[in-house]
């Protein structure tokens, strides 16, 4: 049985906008020939196994469906790996601040 991945872990997902071939008349013919794809990081709303549709709110709260590639993501310009106590600070100071009425 395949690992599952707690509700709520920083996860990074994959996702074809556009197959090849139908993307926009006015793009390079070389480009025309691979997908568009999509890849995004954010916080797993479900618990899900890798290689899975999964959901996730995305740190400015977008709400994305895509196939689950990699737990606990790094970034590649080598800042680090993430620090999972540092991952909601945005989500919280925004909630402080609308509390407040600086924001909607």
């Amino acid at each position: 049985m395949a690992k599952l991945t707690s509700k709520g872990t920083w996860v990074e997902i994959h996702n074809i906008v556009l197959p090849a071939g139908e993307r926009a008349p006015q793009v390079p013919e070389d480009t025309q020939q691979v997908p568009l794809e999509m890849r995004v990081k954010g916080f797993l709303v479900e618990p899900a196994s890798l290689d899975e549709e999964v959901e996730i709110i995305t740190t400015a709260g977008r709400h994305l469906r895509g196939r689950l590639i990699e737990v606990n993501p790094a970034y590649s310009h080598q800042f680090g790996a993430p620090i999972p106590e540092l991952s909601t600070i945005g989500g919280e100071v925004r909630a402080i601040l609308r509390e407040r009425g600086y924001i909607k």
